[in-house]
């Protein structure tokens, strides 16, 4: 147990799959209220709902929390962080002590055994539903069971859950952030606490977990406030202390709707309806499961399998988790600057600040009760700013490092010095640190594939003599004649060659040889796009390009 007066903070993710922003900013505001106190922060794996958790899916979290700086001081051990004392801290592995702190309620009379079917019960809803009246759990005949009967029908291996005998009168939750609130009397039903597959419900773990913990601070979404209500009264029968609650704000879109993975599915089924798709892609997802998708709105493919149906399409995917952003080649940084201010403000019109600054001034006096918005505009001028201000050696290697994660192929196709060059021609107009390779596949790119934008082609280098065209066609001879093939040689040869034919006007010859190389009117600077290309693929694609649309 922690120090008396200590702080301890916890964030306690279900494993199902990477972590959505809305439970990054959690996770990120616990580590920032007790790191800022000398406190503790701690993190579990709520993996009791074995419908959605696996083992693969929990290392998802645990990456995702490293890579944006927060590190827990006491759970699963994972690259320098975790370990303690008050594991195990996966509630898969806490069976013993949940069932043990069941028994004590069931002796007490203050939970139940409860044998109703799911059919039952939907029974019972549907009678309600159709009365008008809102469905209440009648505990009558459950109570008054005896404990032979409880006993007989458990031994001939009746299904039950145990169920919480919720008491009477109005229930009052004190909230660090939402203020007083008051549930009437009969508002909490009698909910369970074990299911019939012998896992405890979420209710009871979390409440027995904090306790035995000692969690002193629970920080989470408005979603879970009527669940307080619920833990409350349970602390209340097991004897145990209540933790200060603060629940946050909600992390919307812009246009209100709630921020969630399912996002990702409403786009991608709405490019395959909108194409009347009814096949998927080669290698993308089984056709069995693909069509198992369609039919059930709320059936989702799995995170690989949208990814690789989306890439095949070349639909662009929102980003909603952790992960996503990650690859979109956000920075850890600027996102844990943008999440606090989804919720919080620091005061004094400031809004760029590191993780050492939050956990100082981080306090829950300054969290806001309404729900945040995300503007997806602003986090990416955020990026910008961070990307365009760091050293240019910081940005080669961040670049480096996230090519060598996302894009392999790419980089196997440049040598190091070419990579080097593309990087230092790329800094200042990065807004991501994807930009480099989503914008410049065409220097990876087969010298016979490169694709041309028929615009740029049409503007650049046809129209009235002397055009694009002519002067790429002699520009072509001058540059198999530069001998040093480096950014300042092939800079001299073609600036005399624009000030002999186009009066110095550069772009009159640039831009043609950039569609020529590039298939469009955007790259690098053009003299280290060569020096990238080489002198084989340059004059390659020069010779492509004049064969192409000299003959239109």
């Amino acid at each position: 147990m922690p120090a008396a007066g200590s702080i301890v903070t916890r964030f306690a993710p279900s494993p199902s799959g990477h972590l959505h922003v809305g439970g990054a900013r959690t996770a990120l505001f616990c580590w920032a209220y007790a790191k800022g106190r000398g406190g503790t922060f701690l993190l579990r794996i709520e993996d009791t709902d074995q419908k959605r958790s696996s083992d693969a899916a929990s290392l998802g979290f645990l990456k995702d929390l490293k890579w944006l700086g927060i590190d827990w001081n006491e759970g699963p051990e994972f690259d320098g962080c975790g370990g303690g004392d008050r594991g195990p801290y996966f509630q898969s592995e806490r069976l013993e002590i949940y069932n043990a702190h069941l028994q004590r309620l069931l002796e007490s009379g203050s939970a139940y055994y409860a044998f109703e079917t799911t059919e039952d019960l939907d029974t019972k809803r549907s009678a309600a539903k159709a009365k008008g009246v809102a469905y209440r759990y009648d505990r009558t005949e459950s109570v008054n069971r005896t404990k032979q009967e409880v006993a007989e029908l458990l031994a001939s291996g009746r299904s039950a859950v145990i169920r919480f005998r919720t008491p009477e009168g109005p229930i009052t939750i004190q909230d660090a952030i939402l203020g007083q609130a008051t549930l009437p009397a009969g508002e909490v039903d009698d909910f369970v606490l074990r299911k019939a597959d012998g896992f405890p419900t979420y209710h009871f773990a979390v409440v027995v977990d904090d306790e035995l913990m000692g969690v002193t601070h629970v920080l989470r979404a408005q979603e879970h406030f009527n669940n307080t209500a619920k833990h409350m009264v349970l602390q209340d029968s097991l004897g145990f202390r209540r933790p200060t609650y603060g629940h946050l704000p909600l992390i919307f879109n812009p246009d209100g709707s709630k921020m969630s993975k399912r996002d990702k599915d409403k786009m991608l089924r709405k490019a395959v309806t909108e194409r009347k798709i009814s096949q998927p892609p080669t290698n993308t997802v089984s056709q069995e499961e693909f069509s198992a998708w369609l039919a059930g709105k709320n059936v989702q493919l799995e995170h690989a399998q949208a990814d690789r149906l989306a890439a095949a399409l070349q639909v662009v995917l929102p980003e909603i988790n952790v992960d996503d952003f990650r690859r979109s080649g956000y920075l850890p940084e600027v996102m844990c600057n943008f999440l606090a201010l989804n919720g919080w403000s620091p005061g004094e019109n400031r809004e760029k600040f590191d993780n050492a600054f939050l956990a100082q001034a981080f306090d829950l006096s300054r969290v806001v009760k309404t729900p945040a918005k995300f503007d997806r505009v602003k986090l990416l001028s955020f990026n910008c700013d961070a990307i365009t201000g760091m050293p240019r050696d910081e940005f080669v290697n961040r670049v480096r490092n996230h090519g060598h994660a996302y894009h392999s192929d790419f980089m196997r196709k440049l040598s190091a010095e070419q990579f080097d060059t593309l990087a230092a021609a790329s800094h200042e107009r990065s807004k991501t640190l994807d930009d480099l390779f989503r914008l410049n596949r065409f220097l990876v790119t087969d010298d016979q594939a490169v694709c041309f934008d028929s615009k740029a082609a049409e503007k650049n280098l046809q129209g009235a003599e002397p055009n694009g065209l002519s002067h790429l066609r002699a520009l072509r001879g001058v540059l198999s004649e530069v001998k040093a093939w480096d950014a300042p040689s092939l800079e001299g040869a073609i600036k005399a060659f624009a000030e002999a034919h186009t009066a110095g006007q550069l772009g009159k010859v640039a831009q043609p040889l950039r569609v020529a190389v590039s298939g469009t009117t955007v790259s690098p600077p053009i003299f280290d796009t060569l020096v990238i290309l080489g002198r084989g693929s340059t004059l390659a694609r020069v010779d492509r390009a004049l064969q192409m649309f000299g003959t239109h």
